[in-house]
């Protein structure tokens, strides 16, 4: 055992010592870019609210989606599984059919429900429609509230949600009218499953579906960020998408201010391990471009695309007296280590085999994980693209199976502009011998 792996061990030890078994919140952003926050360098939108939780938590610079689009980020998320392993790989199955979990995936809220948690998942799910074992109540969740489709979760001012296994019907969207914002009745569900009083620890999953543009819309009328107003960008001299834009962030910027003077008003911070972050990164969609709020930052990429742009997300970790507050941690994680490191905090037993690490010690104490691969596929036109993150080396194969692999040295370029691949054909078949055995054929 190296010095590393012993203070992680020591460190996580403690905490179960401790009976911490903290509650969990984990806020998931849709479409939110790695630049479009304050805290992570956006200057022309203001976040105040999630900057003062940075400022309060650890800021996480090198976090990764578990893909590059929505349903395979999500199911990456839940069950612990990288794109090579996991059921869910893409938007759409083979055929263009959603599909949805299995009675046989183990999801966080199945381990932590084990564990005695209350659990409650609000937002868009996007993991399985209707009718399948997919749905929420079947995977875990004891309670649920929001979107099952992600078409559907397109909708701000949507005429039916799930609330359970009941539709509803909101009243102020009904007819003509469009008064309940959605985003607005996630965070008011979100509230009141804080408030509840109960003994239990709880974990509640709320994903957002803002900053993500109503596409559909924005073919429709070139503008696909409905919003009940622009707010503090309305006299802006932008186009009307990029205040709809500015006006959403503001929107998830005040309800995850909510969310957290929520937990600081039932004294339940010290007790509360919040982690927020993105699914996947920026998209170019519905009148609205990365490139007018730099929200990618210095990567290159967007949303579906396995350069840095597409995969590697903002992520703040806040849990006062825990996690310690205003630092900056450059240590690399993936959605697939949150099962595991969920599973610890709840001295959980029943934490299944994933492809994912506790990070306890990382966020209680900074220690890094022991070095390792990241892996992501996905399938483009036919076509398994292939990326993989090797210590500071990003490794990707874009086309078919044997083509060429680019290699970029992300310590120095993090851009992926400079091809390292001819310099270093080591690393290059490191990475080739991994795309070989990290990609299993999906499996019913």
């Amino acid at each position: 055992m190296t010095r590393r792996d012993f203070l992680a061990s020591v460190v996580a030890a403690s905490l179960v010592a401790k009976g911490a078994r903290p509650n969990i919140v984990l806020i998931l952003a849709d479409d939110l870019g790695y630049g479009d926050l304050g805290c992570f360098g956006q200057k022309m939108i203001a976040t105040p609210h999630i900057d003062r939780f940075a400022a309060e938590g650890t800021r996480f610079t090198q976090t990764y989606a578990g893909a590059s689009v929505c349903a395979p980020s999500r199911c990456c998320l839940m069950t612990g599984l990288h794109t090579g392993h996991a059921h869910i790989r893409g938007n759409f199955g083979p055929n263009g059919e959603r599909v949805s979990l299995r009675p046989k995936d183990v999801t966080v809220a199945r381990v932590l429900k084990a564990a005695g948690y209350r659990t409650a998942c609000i937002g868009k799910w996007g993991l399985g429609e209707a009718g399948t074992a997919g749905v929420p109540n079947s995977q875990g969740f004891d309670e649920w509230f929001g979107f099952l489709n992600q078409d559907h979760a397109l909708e701000y001012f949507p005429t039916h949600l799930w609330d359970n296994s009941r539709e509803i019907f909101p009243a102020g969207n009904q007819g003509a009218k469009r008064n309940d914002y959605v985003q607005d009745l996630f965070t008011r569900r979100a509230v009141d499953f804080i408030g509840k009083m109960d003994s239990s620890p709880f974990f509640l999953y709320l994903a957002f579906t803002l900053p993500h543009a109503n596409s559909e819309l924005g073919r429709d009328t070139g503008n696909g960020f409905p919003v009940p107003n622009f707010g503090p960008y309305g006299d802006r001299p932008w186009p009307a998408p990029e205040k709809g834009f500015a006006a959403t962030m503001s929107h998830l910027d005040d309800s995850v201010g909510r969310v957290v003077e929520t937990l600081r008003a039932r004294k339940l911070e010290r007790n509360t391990l919040v982690i927020f972050t993105s699914d996947n990164g920026p998209a170019v969609d519905a009148g609205h471009t990365p490139d007018f709020f730099g929200s990618r930052g210095q990567l290159r990429g967007a949303k579906g695309s396995l350069f840095e742009g597409g995969i590697r997300v903002p992520a703040i970790a806040r849990w006062p007296g825990t996690v310690p507050a205003g630092v900056v941690s450059r240590a690399p994680w993936a959605f697939w280590d949150f099962l595991p490191t969920a599973a610890e905090l709840a001295g959980s037993s029943g934490c299944p085999a994933t492809d994912g690490r506790s990070i306890v010690p990382l966020l209680s104490a900074g220690i890094d994980p022991p070095q390792r691969f990241f892996y992501w596929e996905q399938t483009n036109k036919s076509v398994l693209q292939q990326a993989a993150r090797i210590g500071k080396w990003k490794a990707l194969r874009l086309g078919k199976p044997g083509s060429g692999v680019s290699l970029f040295d992300l310590s120095a370029d993090p851009g992926e502009q400079v091809d390292r691949a001819e310099g270093h054909p080591d690393v290059v078949g490191q990475a080739e011998v991994l795309f070989r055995k990290a990609h299993v054929e999906p499996a019913d």
